[in-house]
């Protein structure tokens, strides 16, 4: 079983910029690719970015291309997702997960974080 805690989640001005962090509960982490998604009110869950489990490969949905980044580190056991040029429409739960390969698809992520709020004022 691997437990994943989300961080860093804030009210932030638009334009702003915040780090998120998940932290993963399992000697195994180095073996996951991990990804990002976000869940905001009344909308599906949607797919933010992704990293294999070497930190060599990732990338990010075309809606935040350019001003996200993911990133890891494997002796902390952490992933972490850099956010700038934050916009309104960037308000959303944003969840971590963890699965076996690089992916945008939801359902192929086996663990799940509890979340973490993001909200960007106008």
């Amino acid at each position: 079983q691997v437990q994943l805690v989300e961080s860093g989640g804030d009210l932030v001005q638009a334009g702003g910029s915040l780090r998120l962090s998940c932290v993963a509960s399992t000697r195994t982490f180095a073996n996951f690719a991990m990804g990002w998604f976000r869940q905001a009110p009344g909308k599906e869950r949607e797919f933010v970015g992704t990293i294999n489990w070497r930190g060599t490969s990732s990338y990010t949905a075309d809606s935040v291309k350019g001003r996200f980044t993911v990133s890891r580190d494997n002796a902390k056991n952490t992933v972490y997702l850099q956010m700038n040029s934050l916009k309104p429409d960037d308000t959303a739960v944003y969840y971590c997960a963890a699965g076996p390969h690089l992916s945008a698809l939801a359902s192929e992520y086996d663990y799940w974080g509890q979340g973490t709020q993001v909200t960007v004022a106008s």
